[in-house]
């Protein structure tokens, strides 16, 4: 199978909406390991529909502990335990992040002892590793290689941009964060840079519907990137392909995916993927061009960018 990118969840902010898009996550798919990358509301399924066997699951790095990128985890590993998961998994993120887990797990004691008597299961308590991550490189296993950058996502202090690395292939994922351009030293090169992008002129309408309308929209003027200031970012850094992701308005009928384009094109010209759920970017070397593959219901429907 290809190394891939799965777009799981691609917008913004805890909320969700009918029809709308679900929180952040996304898969990785690198040199035959399987890697999540932050886990909000509708990971599990979204893994699934993505065709992973959750008995699969490996390696899951959190960038920061704001809920929509962590509010399923410990709900993802769980539910792969009841589903067959008898191998260890290493999970990764900030510090706090080892509480959140122990928190977790101490909730819910009476179904991890009672499935362990009842149904002969492994102890999930003891198949969890978590490491809590700071700045430089995070690991180091066989031809996979993570680094991590602190970024600026006021007022979360840890938050980093990760990127994996395997066999000449570079995959940055920005996290939250305001413009930060030492993110694109951090990026330079890469095949592909998932990278956060607001679009100011949905921001009214969004706090307006939310409510704390004044100091939501603080928030995220100081703590979020602009679509155009993501594209600075990949052109900066010479990127192969800029995949815009956790969107700003994601849910908003008076925007569709030519605003977001507009606003990138401002600042970057290459190839260019406004995230969906669903959506399938296939990473290719770091000095190729990248394709997208959209995979729906069935057949997968292949094009290029």
């Amino acid at each position: 199978m290809s190394d891939r990118l799965v777009l799981l969840g691609t917008k913004g902010g805890p909320a969700i909406r009918p029809g709308g898009p679900w929180p952040t996550s996304t898969l990785l798919e690198l040199g035959g390991r399987t890697i999540v990358v932050d886990c909000g509301l509708g990971v599990t399924r979204g893994l699934t529909d993505a065709g992973l066997s959750l008995k699969a699951l490996d390696l899951i790095f959190i960038t920061h502990l704001h809920s929509d990128h962590v509010l399923e985890l410990g709900a993802l590993i769980h539910t792969a335990w009841t589903a067959g998961l008898a191998t260890p998994v290493r999970l990764f993120g900030p510090i706090g992040l080892n509480r959140y887990w122990q928190s977790f797990v101490q909730a819910l004691e009476f179904d991890i002892e009672t499935r362990i008597d009842d149904e002969g299961r492994p102890d999930l308590r003891r198949m969890v590793e978590v490491v809590e991550l700071s700045e430089g490189d995070v690991l180091r296993d066989g031809a996979l290689g993570v680094t991590a950058l602190r970024v600026d996502h006021p007022p979360v202090t840890e938050c980093f941009a990760l990127r994996f690395e395997h066999a000449g292939k570079s995959i940055v994922f920005s996290a939250d964060t305001a413009f930060f351009p030492p993110l694109a030293d951090f990026a330079r090169g890469a095949a592909i840079l998932l990278h956060e992008a607001m679009l100011e002129e949905g921001v009214e309408r969004l706090v307006a519907r939310t409510g704390n309308g004044v100091r939501l929209r603080q928030h995220l003027m100081a703590s979020h990137s602009l679509a155009g200031e993501a594209g600075t970012i990949a052109a900066r850094a010479g990127v192969g392909r800029l995949v815009l992701n956790h969107l700003i308005p994601a849910d908003d009928t008076e925007i569709g995916e030519a605003d977001w384009i507009e606003a990138v094109r401002k600042t970057w010209n290459g190839p260019l993927t406004i995230g969906r759920d669903g959506l399938v970017v296939v990473v290719e070397g770091d000095d190729a061009r990248n394709r997208e593959d959209l995979h729906e219901t069935g057949d997968a429907e292949e094009r290029f960018a």
